[in-house]
């Protein structure tokens, strides 16, 4: 049976749990309206009940650790300026109403009394740090220039762990005392190290995290705060992206990324390894206990799984779904899975990447979906573009070019500032690797940085693709820095370059001024609001391909900021795309 696209963009997800503090209750997101909101469903299961109804999405929520209330946050427009709001008595109220300002939620004070707070509201650039009792304002406890996130409380109250992100891949934690401002290093190292899933253990003495200071990937480590050395509880082969302390350090997990699929570990509170639950294959996420440590609630998905919140009975139950997503009436097991692949690049470097296949296979027309970033990954997450593609008879891959993460602090480092263009060359090898595999007709779509990548593949390698979409792309390195978030703009130097000292080579592999050479037709999508790339990059490409006798197609969004959040334009951009690609592909494709 055909299903169109509209059917595709409505299948559900439901993420991002917190559990009320009887555990008898589970707040989450999902977009069951269209754009995502907060519900609540009983432990036990049932049907949920929705306790917010906003036109924007929802981006988390929180429960108090003592009563019913909980937080969540929630820009305007795609604006990136998060504002904190309190649900109580089933009533919101605004507790930052700053809406010229970012905010992002540090959670709550073990007492439930106070909540922290990392934010821009000083100057709109440095992100000081706050705390803020709920009937008050939030109190100012360390300024401070850069970028900070509050990554954890201390168990009695009295100091927050706060990371200082220096780039993407460079970050410390400090300790900072509340009652005298003090903020002590814990984390001192030389060159490039993350610290990052902070969980400070109940005596107050250490805390859980993950960090490749010592080694090329995200090892689970012990940090003692009165030697400040470092336990290695993993070995260093793939990157851990999540770890979970219970409150009463009964348990702790953790999730390896292995080849983008999720490796489940389990430990009791002193790092010895448990049997645990055998979780279902796929991307584990959102892990949190229960209040008693009893059970266990995760977001799970997969390439035929939707996303669900799912819970486990502790030590070992067997994992079950809580929310039930809907699939919008197409059967689950039309869901086409990937295979994972590597494929030589100039170098003889493998590129790691997933390839999905339609029904039939043979030599389908291609999409080449470049991910975003690029300090990103291609996972085989439940991507309902992707399996309406693979529905329409197209095959989708998924390279994972130099610079990705995943595979390791060397790798991501390979694309770095006069590096950048090496992981164009990869795209290139893509396309000629699936050409040698009979796919004639080879189109390259992406967003923000996969943005970028589509324009580069385009203006280098204009022989190779028989289409482009840039969704929120990057088409000049010059601008986009210059008119980028301020706090944006150090973080990304150390990755792109910076304007001071780079300026011209970043003009030279700038896809603007190559324009002239991109002779495959080009659809471009942008969210007028976007404070990531502003929408300057869309317009300047378009005015030049145009300007130069280019085939290009325009779509602004006016409500939209980095990306499409909202069903409607959801539902009037991508049939759109399709339409592109058949246009362009199915039809009369080049090659």
């Amino acid at each position: 049976m055909a299903y169109d696209f509209s059917r595709y963009l409505k299948v559900r997800s439901a993420y991002g749990a917190s559990w009320s503090p009887d555990g008898r209750r589970i707040a989450f997101l999902t977009d069951i309206t269209g754009v995502a909101q907060v519900w609540r469903v009983s432990a036990g299961g049932g049907w949920p009940d929705q306790l917010t109804f906003y036109d924007e999405p929802v981006a988390g929520v929180s429960y108090s650790p003592v009563d019913e209330r909980f937080v969540f946050s929630m820009d305007a427009g795609g604006n990136e300026r998060q504002q904190l709001l309190l649900y109580e008595d089933e009533e919101v109220r605004d507790l930052t109403r700053r809406p010229d300002a970012i905010h992002y939620f540090g959670g709550w004070s073990p007492d439930g009394g106070r909540i922290a707070l990392t934010a821009t509201r000083r100057n709109g650039t440095d992100f000081d740090v706050y705390v803020q009792d709920l009937d008050g304002e939030p109190e100012l406890v360390w300024e401070v220039a850069g970028y900070h996130t509050v990554a954890d409380w201390g168990p009695d109250g009295s100091y927050l762990i706060v990371s200082r992100h220096t780039s993407n891949l460079d970050n410390d934690l400090y300790r900072l005392d509340l009652s005298t401002g003090e903020a002590t290093l814990l984390t001192p190292h030389e060159g490039e190290a993350r610290f990052g899933g902070v969980n400070v253990t109940p005596d107050g003495s250490a805390a859980y995290l993950t960090t490749d200071r010592d080694g090329d990937f995200l090892r689970l480590a012990r940090l003692e705060f009165a030697s400040l050395g470092l336990e290695y509880l993993t070995p260093d082969e793939w990157d851990v992206e999540s770890v979970r302390l219970s409150e009463g350090g009964e348990y702790l997990l953790a999730a390896r990324n292995v080849e983008g699929y999720s490796d489940f570990l389990f430990f009791n509170g002193r790092g010895k390894r448990l049997p645990g639950p055998a979780m279902p294959e796929g991307i584990l996420s959102g892990f949190e206990y229960a209040p008693d440590a009893q059970r266990l609630a995760f977001t799970l998905s997969g390439p035929d799984r939707n996303p669900d919140v799912w819970l486990a009975s502790l030590p070992d139950g067997e994992p079950a779904r809580l929310t039930r997503s809907a699939t919008a009436g197409i059967p689950r097991r039309t869901f086409r899975r990937p295979e994972l692949v590597r494929y030589p690049s100039f170098d003889g470097r493998e590129i790691p990447a997933f390839l999905y296949a339609p029904e039939g296979g043979g030599d389908a027309p291609v999409v080449v979906n470049v991910h975003g970033g690029p300090e990103s990954q291609a996972r085989p997450v439940f991507a309902p573009v992707t399996q309406y593609f693979l529905h329409r008879g197209y095959a989708v891959f998924a390279p994972n070019v130099r610079g990705s993460t995943g595979y390791g602090k060397e790798y991501t480092h390979l694309d770095d500032v006069e590096l950048r263009m090496d992981s164009v060359k990869d795209l290139a090898h893509a396309a000629h690797w699936l050409r040698e595999r009979g796919h004639e007709r080879v189109a390259v779509m992406g967003g923000s940085y996969g943005g970028f990548m589509v324009l580069a593949a385009l203006t280098e390698y204009p022989e190779l693709w028989s289409a482009g979409v840039d969704i929120v792309g990057i088409a000049n390195f010059v601008t986009f820095l210059e008119n980028t978030g301020s706090y944006r703009r150090a973080l990304r130097e150390s990755e792109y370059g910076s304007l001071e000292k780079d300026r011209e080579f970043l003009e030279s592999v700038s896809p603007i001024h190559k324009a002239e050479n991109i002779t495959a037709p080009l659809l471009v999508i942008h969210g007028k609001n976007d404070p990531r790339v502003p929408v300057g990059e869309a317009e300047q490409i378009v005015e030049r391909v145009r300007k130069t006798g280019g085939t290009v197609e325009y779509l602004l969004y006016e409500d939209e900021g980095h990306g499409l959040a909202k069903l409607k334009n959801r539902l009037d951009a991508y049939p759109k795309i399709a339409a592109f690609l058949d246009e362009h592909l199915l039809q009369n494709g080049r090659g």
